[in-house]
């Protein structure tokens, strides 16, 4: 397998990518590999991802290209969507143009596409809504992205009322509220930061631990000064997992702007793998399988006070792990939507 790319996000795993032939290449190199590349199958970014549309395009079309020229059977194009925002139209001038082009490009990247694993119900009324023609020539189905349990041990049953936790102290993880993520706006953290002093006063002995960094660091500095807030900033993957483990309620207040809406949210997937009870808003793509399950999802722009009486209300529950665990697949959704876009299409090729 190789894994083409253009950019290296600061938190990419290099380890996990290990016997995987990886290469960072712009859109015209890529096209010219996969032109000379005997390709079965091409998992491109999706079509509603505005900014990669075009060069998904073009990868599509190269990988095609290649096979013909060479009289080979054409190459499976699939893809997995998550996008529940439309991608913008642009204000004017160059961005217009680039807007015109991302939209003309994701049409017909769907149009080349045999498979699309959708993520969320969000994301496929998306895609109904915008390219309804397309959507129905593509062979699609709803996988919806949640994840299984994690291979971590489970909280033993009597945590959610008072057992003990590393670095938590007695009753650790009952009282124990994790943010872990971007400390940004767009990611709640200003929320969240303005409601704890209430949290605390109407539940002393409560803790909250932010795990993260951005933005808003220096403010999480601040509110960390205090006895009953912890600041990690940046740490590993084995400290981001014990963080997990200590903190019986995760929350993560996503906030919608110009271009943006969160799709899932990492920190809510994780939470829910490691038995967290979920403080979030309705701007997450799973926002409706969070708020049947027993989980708070709050409006996409809730008040200080509504954030506090979620938190308060979360904490005063103690929800066991298991009944959360127990709620999850066996299997992760991407795993899954994965397994799936490996098969034969349905379609003729």
């Amino acid at each position: 397998m190789s894994l083409l790319h253009r950019f290296r996000r600061y938190d990419f795993d290099a380890s996990l990518a290990a016997g995987t032939d990886v290469q960072q290449l712009g859109p015209w190199r890529t096209a010219a590999v996969l032109l000379v590349s005997r390709v079965e199958r091409l998992e491109v970014n999706e079509p509603l991802m505005a900014e990669a549309a075009p060069s998904a395009l073009l990868a599509a079309l190269a990988a095609r290209a290649g096979a013909r020229l060479r009289g080979a059977r054409r190459p499976r194009v699939v893809a997995y969507a998550i996008a529940n925002l439309a991608p913008p139209r642009g204000a004017g001038g160059r961005a217009r143009i680039r807007a015109v082009l991302a939209r003309w490009s994701g049409a017909r990247l769907l149009a080349l596409t045999d498979r699309l694993a959708v993520g969320t119900p969000g994301a496929l009324d998306l895609y109904q809504e915008l390219l309804p023609r397309q959507l129905a020539t593509c062979d699609h189905r709803l996988v919806p992205a949640l994840p299984a349990p994690c291979s971590c041990p489970r909280p033993r049953p009597d945590e959610g009322a008072g057992a003990e936790t590393t670095g938590a102290g007695v009753d650790g993880r009952a009282r124990t509220v994790l943010f872990v993520g971007a400390l940004e706006r767009r990611k709640g953290a200003h929320l969240l930061l303005q409601a704890w002093p209430a949290v605390s006063a109407a539940r002393p002995g409560s803790r909250l631990v932010l795990v993260g960094r951005g933005q808003l660091e220096a403010e999480a500095a601040h509110l960390a000064s205090g006895d009953d807030v912890d600041l990690v900033v940046d740490p590993p993957r084995a400290r981001v997992h014990e963080a997990l483990r200590g903190a019986s309620v995760l929350v993560l207040l996503s906030q919608r702007t110009r271009g943006w809406r969160e799709q899932v949210g990492l920190p809510l997937v994780e939470g829910l793998a490691h038995g967290c009870a979920v403080v979030t808003t309705q701007e997450t793509g799973l926002a409706g399988w969070l708020q049947e399950h027993g989980h708070r999802v709050l409006p996409a722009e809730p008040s200080v006070a509504e954030v506090a009486a979620a938190l308060v209300a979360a904490l005063d529950e103690r929800r066991p792990a298991s009944s959360v665990l127990d709620q999850l697949p066996g299997t992760d959704g991407r795993f899954e939507a994965d397994a799936w876009l490996e098969e034969q299409p349905s379609r003729p090729s």
